[in-house]
């Protein structure tokens, strides 16, 4: 078993202290504020320890290879980038409040996605589809390390794979921004360059989403072990469990609950020392 911790800067005596705490036999530095500790035993005081140091700290078995990885599925809305666009969108008409207390509502999971989505693109109807290209432009601020997460899925030949109960024009944009594999997002009925209301088609909720990351596993030949997913809302957990690696980033506490692991301190990047 190794430690993996990172999110904060360690001074040597805290990560001597910490190798003490946790028997490791070696301590590898991973980047300038992440660390793998390895041959450790699993001690009840380290996340405790880690915890008060700001530190994301996880057990990752020795068979978890890098090599291995095949498949990233993301989120978009405050996991790949850091706003929850539709709650943007609400600014932009004055009514941002009413939109994220909906919002806030689902991510907690105490109304069903396909009924919230519902709720908050009605209140949508009129905004002007120039909007969105404009918070495209201006408030689609990526998350720490999510740029370095997809450029070296891609140097590495790791499908990388965007699923949100958000809306297409925004995963278009990012897929083209980023270089992300595929996309599959909500779309949005327009006419005459205005928002209806309503939306078009079947709407992504958890259950597709899981759906979409099992059929790339099918389509890719590959088990569930080489996958991961990482979300941070109720609507994401069925997609984390049919990875064999699930992240909760930045998460809401029912989905940290489900996950493999959390990144509550370090970047989207820190995804990549989970394995060796």
């Amino acid at each position: 078993m190794n430690l993996v911790v990172q999110g904060s800067v360690l001074s040597s005596e805290a990560l001597a202290g910490l190798a003490a705490l946790c028997g490791a036999a070696d301590t590898v530095a991973l980047g300038k504020a992440a660390w793998r500790f390895s041959a450790v035993q699993q001690r009840d005081e380290v996340e405790p320890w880690c915890a008060e140091r700001r530190l994301d700290c996880a057990w990752v078995p020795e068979n978890r290879r890098l090599a291995d990885l095949r498949l990233v599925t993301m989120d978009m809305d405050s996991t790949l980038v850091t706003i929850e666009s539709i709650d943007e969108m609400g600014e932009l008409l004055g009514i941002r409040e009413k939109i994220a207390a909906v919002t806030e509502q689902a991510m907690r999971g105490e109304i069903d996605y396909p009924e919230s989505l519902r709720r908050r693109v009605a209140l949508l109807a009129g905004l002007q589809e120039q909007a969105l290209e404009r918070i495209c432009e201006e408030r689609m601020h990526l998350s720490p390390g999510a740029e370095v997460l997809v450029q070296r899925c891609r140097e590495l030949g790791i499908r990388t794979l965007l699923v949100s109960g958000g809306f297409t024009l925004f995963t278009t944009w990012l897929q083209r921004r980023l270089g992300i594999d595929a996309v599959l997002s909500n779309e949005l009925e327009i006419e005459n360059g205005r928002l209806t209301g309503r939306v078009v088609g079947g709407i992504v909720d958890g259950a597709v989403k899981a759906q979409r990351l099992r059929t790339e596993l099918e389509q890719l030949g590959i088990p569930r072990a080489h996958a991961v997913a990482i979300g941070d809302g109720a609507n994401d957990i069925p997609m984390m469990a049919a990875a064999g690696v699930s992240i909760a980033y930045r998460a809401k506490p029912i989905v940290r609950r489900h996950a493999t692991h959390a990144l509550d301190h370090s970047g989207l990047d820190g995804v990549l020392h989970l394995f060796l």
